[in-house]
């Protein structure tokens, strides 16, 4: 089974198009984002609708949940105070402009989705089985990395949240996060597609780097009225 990953889209609906052209481009079985639909950029609405169309399933981030339940915070970490106060901007920006129609779909996204391919089970969340908000950096210690996989109770676990891609396997586990479609953070603009292919004998992973008219959603968050070092931010990748 072939399946693409979509990770943390945050309003990004140009990087959106392009990420989903070129899962389509891989003749994947299946598509799933990973949530965070709104935030950053100002295009939740189209995203939301885009997602919709396309009938792509996922799951919820906590930027999606802290949107559809009208919560005082998003949830996420900030590096300084200014980034705390900027993103806290973006995040009432985002709650006051989407739609009833998008908060009713964040609201109803499910925490997870598992299933099973070739006698491995795996499971799709945004950030860990336990919470979704919790970050999960690769330089993780392996006890936690397999306290994780007890928690999920499966062999593969595919996940976002940090906006880095990653994979690390230890022993029959494996761990993969899919990056960011719409803000990477690992100072690549170009939006990340993670192809996950699960064979009888395998599991291959790619993540394919995209480029997309970043600067056509950077002017795009300045004329919103968001904060323009969230432009600046999405020009540098970080």
């Amino acid at each position: 089974m072939k399946i693409a990953i979509l990770g943390d889209i945050h309003g990004n609906i140009e990087a959106l198009k392009v990420a989903y052209n070129a899962a389509f481009s891989q003749k994947v079985e299946k598509i799933y984002h990973l949530g965070d639909l709104g935030g950053y950029a100002p295009f939740v609405n189209e995203v939301v609708d885009f997602l919709i169309e396309h009938r792509i399933e996922g799951v919820q981030g906590n930027y999606d949940d802290a949107v559809a339940n009208d919560k005082e915070h998003c949830g996420c970490k900030y590096e300084d105070q200014i980034q705390a106060e900027i993103a806290t901007l973006s995040f009432e920006w985002t709650k006051k402009h989407a739609t009833e129609k998008s908060k009713k779909y964040m609201k109803a996204l499910p925490f997870d989705i598992a299933f099973s391919v070739h006698d491995r089970k795996v499971k799709i969340f945004h950030a860990t089985p336990l919470k979704n908000n919790l970050y999960w950096h690769e330089d993780r210690d392996d006890d936690f990395y397999l306290h994780m996989a007890r928690k999920a109770e499966a062999n593969i676990m595919i996940y976002g949240h940090t906006h880095i891609p990653y994979r690390k396997n230890i022993g029959d586990k494996i761990f993969i996060n899919a990056g960011s479609v719409g803000k990477p953070k690992d100072r690549d603009t170009r939006t990340c597609v993670c192809i996950v292919d699960i064979t009888p004998d395998n599991v291959n992973t790619e993540f394919l780097r995209i480029p997309y008219d970043v600067e056509k959603v950077a002017s795009a968050i300045i004329e919103s009225g968001l904060p323009s070092h969230l432009a600046d931010r999405l020009m540098m990748g970080k």
